[in-house]
This record gives structure tokens, sequence and C-alpha cells, in this order.
């Protein structure tokens, strides 16, 4: 069914929402920050572990985890929970486990050394693309805690070796758009997040959810995708130097 709506800000197809990372946002934690994806709110934030899984042990080696949550009022309804219902969803067990891989994708784990940084990312106010801001805002958390390692003479140098951002594109009443914000995602015909680092691919997810895809509308969806990179790189770096 076709949905005549005007995209959120007045923005193009291949346009992001306005993006908004703020560092330092908790006065705790070991890195902290507010991504702001046009009306989706994430806090990011970094805490030094020093301990490892106990699959890591006597290894030398670190590791990076996540955990993600939804505030109840975060979204139009309000969201039970989990920890009241006893146990996290199959979607929140699937995001934490994306945004742990990804940041750990871009660190060198064996310059962290026998520890561990957990990411927490909980879901303020969410208006689509939850996931994908977490990864951003994320990221900047975890550079802020490689920071206060090296400031501490922890570790012996920068283990952090790429940016990672993320965005999710898909194809909404048949045209390829940017940044889906909740209105958008809800009707989509095709939802592909990608998670991204310096001019090189993290994970892409890509489905046909009404119907397959050709290989034309994912090259377009790819093409906004790295388009979309180059800002929130630029965004990460503007937040890290203003610290």
């Amino acid at each position: 069914m076709h949905i005549p709506f005007k995209r959120s800000f007045n923005r193009k197809n291949n346009e992001m929402r306005p993006i908004e990372i703020i560092p330092d946002y908790y006065s705790y934690g070991d890195g902290s920050c507010l991504v702001k994806y046009g009306n989706t709110h994430v806090i990011c934030a970094a805490t030094i572990d020093e301990k490892v899984p106990l699959f890591l042990k006597h290894t030398h080696t670190g590791w990076i985890t996540a955990e993600y949550g939804m505030l109840p009022c975060a979204s139009h309804e309000r969201i039970e929970r989990e920890a009241s219902k006893g146990k996290q969803s199959g979607r929140t067990l699937e995001i934490q486990r994306l945004i742990g891989r990804s940041l750990r994708s871009v660190v060198d784990l064996n310059i962290v050394g026998e520890r561990q940084i957990k990411i927490d990312c909980d879901v303020i106010q969410a208006d689509g693309g939850t996931r994908t801001a977490s990864i951003t805002g994320g990221y900047i958390a975890l550079c802020l805690a490689c920071k206060k390692l090296l400031k501490r003479s922890l570790i012996p140098a920068n283990p952090i070796r790429n940016h990672a951002v993320a965005v999710s594109c898909g194809i909404v009443n048949g045209e390829a758009m940017c940044d889906l914000d909740y209105l958008e995602d809800s009707n989509a015909e095709v939802d592909a997040n990608f998670i991204m680092a310096d001019n090189k691919i993290i994970e892409i997810q890509a489905c046909g959810e009404k119907h397959p895809f050709d290989e034309t509308a994912f090259k377009t969806l790819f093409e906004y995708a790295k388009n979309a990179r180059n800002l929130l790189i630029e965004k990460q770096d503007e937040a890290l130097a203003s610290v």
C-alpha cells in the first residue's frame, strides 16, 4: 500500500536526519556520550573492567562487549522493562551482539590487554535507527575509555584502528532512502543496516521484507550509506576533538 508522507526535517532521500554527538555526557563512567539521530536519542557509556570472560583468561588479550536497552517511555507506547520479564528479548540480544562485534572489529584487542570494556547503550527516545545510533555513539564512549587507559599508562598505544559508524537505509514506497525514521522503517519494503569503518565494511544486514530487491537498488542504498559514513565520521571527530 502506498502511504504518502514527507520525510522528517524536510530532507532529501539521500540525506540523514540532523546528527548531534555530545561527549562526556555522564559525570561517571570511563567514557560516555549522548548521540542524536534526529528524534532518536541514545546514551552510550563505557566501563573498564579489569577482568575478562573466562574463555579469555590468561590469553593476554582483551574484550569489548555491549548491553542495549530501551527505557519504558522511549517509544509511542510504554515498553515493559525486560528485567520485569526475567529475560532479554531476542531483539535485544541480537542488537547488543551487533554493537559488540562491530566495535571489536576496529580495535586491536591485544593492546587492550587482559581487560574488558563494557559499552552500555540506553535508548531514551526512539524514532527508528536505535541500533545504528548505538554503534556510532558506542564508538565515542569506547574512544574516551581507551584515552583514559592511555592517560593512566595502562596500555602502550591507542588500540583503535578505524572509525565505526552505522546507518539504516531502505526502500519505502519504491524509493531508496537514507537514515529511516520510525514511519519509514515500519513501511519499508527493503531494510538495510550498514555498519562501516574508514572506506571499509564491518557488516551489512539487508532484507527484502515485502519483496526481493535487485543489485541496482542495493547499489543505490550502498551509495547513500557511504555518504552517511563520511558525515558520521566527521561528527565523531568533532565530538572527540571537543573533549
